[in-house]
């Protein structure tokens, strides 16, 4: 689990930064123009289409339903003997598949048609006072195809990730803005900002081709396993007829009732973008793209810190799916802790450093000192609200990974979703795109306080008021660290260096400060990062071939233990740190000791004689343990 999720945050890293080129290059080509205006409003169909069918509503609906399937898939022997199991018949995981594929598929290539001949009206209903409306009409239908797109990769992912594969969907925005990056560069001279609109509809197909491969080999295969020699074939063949038809009888429920509460919740999250740019489109030309802009940096930390939700939502699935409460209390408690780390940092160095990441970032070509002042303080604004994107985000997986998830998290976002319209529209008229996004930060900060509340009392007992102590001295670490690195930013001369010196400076001073507020959060969190490096450290140095003073692999004698020293007497206690993980290892120097000293092993404070072991002699290695087919017994 470790290594997927340093692959998925590598990935993860990868895509954000080519997504920030993406903007960086519509930037220089077009800058922040009516033009640019029109294509974000185009952009509103992928904005929503991903929103919708990859990131959250398909996952949040799938992930715990492929859960599901893989759960009563483990409960039936793997076909082994039977030709017709291996080719899918009796398959919880197939038969889902086969389902789901094909309907979801009509549908959204139907909706992806209705979209592409309704949008002039879709157009207008979206941002009635835009300037170039017809530029955005052509836009809006090449993006439409995303829809379609968007909702097979999403599928895809979903499946992926419900196995454990976190590679392949780790990797599709990574071909989804080169597709964008390179298209725009290509015909971007003859098509104009329309260019950009097809490279969203070339990077869409990229992103099912990047899945294919890997849901092909991965999902839709029942892992074949040895037929084991000590069992007869014919009283495994009886056995697995027992039980099969309970998993026919059995269907991963995936209808309307679990469908609507996720998608409501979906849109209404998304719908604070189209609140925006519906109040933004009365404001001067280029309102909407300093939005854009200020909100894709502003969102990284965001992304990176949802990155763990999403490597550890399929165990949160599975603990539920199994009646393990405990085990989910403990895995979204310590994720939200996580991702409100990751986020606060990402936040202080944003609003540190705002101005010096926009001017590095976007100011060139087109996009002028005035567009990277704006944008700068729109993005400071954004951060006050990135802890309640993060915290939402994370909060609404559990409520979604029972079987019949509940209506609380769309009137959760609902409630957030008209606190942002009341205070956008009140605030627009006089501080401009500054009011929005403050509306922004407002409304999601309200949601996720629902959520945590709605959670706790509802489906897992959380400790809320620990939890909210502890996320407030992490806001307060984060404060300290974005004054002292909005100070450091101020004194640089270059921008490229000054980014560099506070990625170091932030995160170093967010640690003090935590560790001064007594937060155990990040006394906790760095504990077990130093011991995971130390226990990976011991790993790769035993691994070492040729070692100088290297004890032989099979003796648990240390190399520097007196001549006719058995292991485990008392000479030296090191050396069986590195065996901790190996049972038998640790069995052999404890039965050694007791031999010597004539106390029970189980009870070393009690005197008395030890059980009777076998002798290990000096000059033989310990024979390994018998291994055993898991299916004889």
């Amino acid at each position: 689990m470790a290594r997927a999720a340093a692959v998925t945050a590598m990935l993860t890293a990868c895509g954000a930064l080519f997504g920030l080129v993406r903007d960086q290059t519509i930037a220089r080509l077009f800058g922040a123009t009516g033009a640019t205006d029109a294509f974000l409003v185009a952009w509103t169909v992928p904005e929503v289409a991903a929103t919708l069918l990859i990131e959250d509503a398909m996952a949040l609906v799938l992930i715990p339903a492929f859960s599901l399937a893989l759960s009563r898939r483990q409960a039936a022997p793997a076909p082994a003997v039977e030709p017709e199991r291996s080719q899918g018949a009796g398959d919880p995981v197939r038969a889902l598949v086969t389902a789901t594929a094909p309907r979801l598929c009509a549908a959204l290539a139907g909706a992806a048609l209705l979209l592409a001949l309704a949008a002039p009206w879709i157009v207008n209903l979206l941002a009635p006072g835009l300037t170039h409306p017809a530029l955005a009409v052509d836009c809006t239908r090449l993006t439409a195809l995303t829809v379609l797109t968007f909702g097979v990769a999403g599928y895809l992912s979903a499946a992926l990730r419900a196995h454990r594969s976190f590679v392949p969907p780790a990797a599709i925005y990574v071909a989804y803005n080169l597709a964008i990056i390179g298209t725009v560069l290509a015909v971007g001279d003859r098509w104009g900002v329309r260019a950009a609109a097809l490279g969203v509809a070339a990077g869409s197909v990229l992103m099912i081709l990047v899945q294919l491969p890997a849901f092909s080999r991965t999902v839709t295969v029942w892992p074949r396993a040895r037929t084991p020699r000590s069992r007869p074939r014919l009283r495994l063949s009886l056995a697995r007829r027992r039980r099969v038809p309970q998993l026919r009888g059995a269907a991963v429920p995936l209808g309307l009732a679990v469908l609507a509460p996720v998608a409501l919740f979906t849109l209404t999250r998304q719908a604070q973008v189209l609140v925006e740019r519906f109040v933004a489109s009365s404001l001067p030309p280029g309102a909407i793209s300093h939005l854009n802009y200020a909100q894709k940096i502003a969102q990284v930390p965001m992304v990176l810190s949802l990155m763990i939700c999403t490597v550890t939502f399929p165990l949160v699935a599975r603990a539920m799916a199994d009646g393990e409460r405990e085990r989910a209390r403990r895995r979204v408690e310590r994720d939200l802790y996580l991702a409100g780390l990751v986020v606060l940092v990402g936040a202080a160095y944003v609003v540190g450093y705002a101005p010096t990441l926009v001017e590095l970032l976007f100011q060139r070509g087109a996009f002028d000192a005035d567009d990277t002042s704006v944008t700068a303080s729109v993005m400071r604004v954004y951060a006050i609200g990135l802890l309640g994107h993060s915290l939402t985000g994370a909060l609404v997986r559990p409520f979604f990974s029972v079987a019949r998830p509940t209506w609380y998290p769309a009137l959760a976002m609902l409630g957030g979703l008209l606190l942002t319209t009341a205070v956008g529209v009140a605030t627009a008229r006089h501080w401009g795109v500054y009011g929005i996004a403050l509306a922004n930060a407002l409304g999601i900060t309200t949601t996720a306080a629902l959520l945590l509340r709605g959670l706790s009392r509802r489906m897992i007992p959380l400790d809320v008021r620990r939890m909210g102590a502890g996320l407030g001295r992490l806001v307060a670490a984060a404060a300290v660290a974005s004054a002292v690195g909005a100070v450091a930013a101020h004194l640089a001369t270059a921008s490229l260096a000054a980014a560099a010196y506070g990625l170091c400076l932030v995160p170093t001073v967010f640690a003090a400060a935590a560790l001064a507020l007594r937060a155990p959060e990040v006394a906790d969190l760095l504990g077990s990062a130093g011991g995971t490096a130390r226990r990976a450290a011991a790993r790769a140095a035993r691994r070492l071939p040729g070692r100088a003073g290297r004890t032989p692999a099979h003796s648990d004698t240390p190399p520097d233990a007196p001549p006719g020293s058995h292991p485990g007497d008392g000479s030296t206690g090191d050396h069986l740190d590195g065996h901790r993980d190996d049972p038998y290892r640790q069995a052999a120097p404890r039965a050694a000791s007791a031999a010597h000293t004539g106390r029970d092993p189980r009870h070393p404070d009690r005197p008395g004689r030890a059980p009777r072991t076998r002798p290990v002699r000096d000059d033989a290695a310990p024979r390994p343990p018998r291994r055993t087919d898991p299916h004889d017994h």
